[in-house]
């Protein structure tokens, strides 16, 4: 009896040692599902569900190079942030919502590439209609997220439950609306007037998600555009940088970078009056700016190339940022560097993986959310 025990014994600290870190570590399974909204940045193939557009590069090798071996529909080379949390907490990689018979038992994706906080009817009215490309503004994923309520959790009661012990990720939002106009050259005073706007369609979102019962609630900031090769290679041609426009440090845009800095302090500002207002909701500011920052000036400690900001994928083009407008990651004349993870910046406009990865590792322990996801002793006080 005892050698059997012995044996058993050492079968079950094999099969423990060869588990995943997210799959071992059950104290982290506090989430029984997760609900994710979002642009390009979370999109993991709501855009390709239903076929892959012969121009859409970003469903092309090499995209998915790094983790899934192929295009999945990720901007990235592998991972994005909703997949290294959806890990952390035991979970299932979402399917995208419009998968056709996936299960959403566990959570959906609701993330689609080019979606805006604001409705494509605002644009138009602006004249900006032709330079965004709306494929599912916030407040319809909402309604997708309605409307699959009931392959969700089937009676309201049961949905108002299972929302309750979910985690929901709204954004980021507002990156697209700004491109509209930022890409159509219109003056930076036009894009701060969209602020507000794009302030109260973010916190209606909000207040809907805590109507259908949820608690926990992420919510994350924009990236700061000024670093960002697509950006950057225009910085002369189209924005007319002068030198003194750029950081000494980052060589970023300094202006972009300002008009980031502003949309997540009013975001961190509405979200400290709904706080106020909803006090049973846990709602969390994630920080994408602060990291992307912090990859640039202090590379080494990620494992980041000390170098300008500059694409792993993409090919030589205005400036030394490797990219190119008629040669983007995916397109014909475009090649993707080595090894991705020594880059944070994978396609000039998306992040890689490893990016990905460190900011999921922030948002879940506090260095980069306000309040981390996983609460610590000081945070649920």
């Amino acid at each position: 009896m005892r050698g059997k025990a012995q044996t058993l014994l050492y079968l079950v600290l094999l099969v423990s040692s060869l588990l995943p870190p997210h799959i071992e570590a059950e104290t982290n399974r506090r989430y029984e599902a997760i609900f994710n909204f979002g642009d390009s940045l979370v999109d993991v193939g709501n855009l390709i569900v239903n076929g892959t557009p012969d121009f859409l590069a970003t469903a092309k090798y090499p995209y998915g190079m790094t983790y899934f071996g192929k295009p999945t529909g990720r901007c990235s080379d592998g991972r994005l942030v909703i997949d290294f949390i959806c890990q952390e907490f035991g979970i299932p990689l979402l399917p995208p919502s419009k998968a056709h018979n996936a299960n959403f038992k566990q959570g959906a994706n609701f993330a689609i590439t080019g979606a805006t906080a604001l409705e494509t009817e605002f644009f138009e009215k602006l004249g900006l209609g032709q330079v965004v490309w709306n494929s599912g503004a916030l407040h319809t994923q909402i309604k997708w997220f309605q409307d699959l309520k009931p392959q969700i959790c089937g009676t309201p009661e049961a949905c108002k439950e299972l929302f309750s012990r979910s985690l929901f990720i709204l954004g980021e939002f507002g990156g697209n609306d700004y491109n509209a106009p930022l890409f159509a050259n219109r003056k930076f005073k036009e894009v701060y007037a969209m602020m507000p706007h794009v302030m109260k369609s973010i916190s209606d979102g909000i207040e809907k998600l805590i109507a259908e019962g949820a608690v926990d609630i992420v919510v994350p900031g924009v990236l700061p555009v000024g670093c960002f090769p697509v950006y950057l290679s225009l910085s002369v041609t189209m924005f007319k940088i002068k030198k003194g426009g750029f950081g000494s440090r980052s060589g970023c845009m300094k202006k972009f970078n300002t008009l980031a800095w502003v949309h997540n302090s009013l975001l961190r500002q509405t979200i400290a009056e709904l706080r106020v207002k909803y006090p049973q909701a846990r709602i969390i500011y994630a920080d994408y700016y602060s990291a992307a920052i912090q990859f640039i000036l202090h590379p080494e400690k990620y494992g980041f190339e000390k170098q300008i900001p500059r694409a792993c994928c993409g090919a030589p083009g205005e400036g030394v940022y490797n990219f190119n407008m008629t040669a983007k990651c995916g397109e014909p004349g475009a090649t993707a560097c080595p090894d991705p993870s020594t880059h944070w910046s994978w396609d000039g406009i998306h992040l890689t993986e490893a990016a990905y990865g460190h900011i999921a590792r922030g948002w879940l322990n506090g260095a980069f959310a306000d309040p981390p996801i996983i609460p610590t002793e000081s945070s649920s006080r």
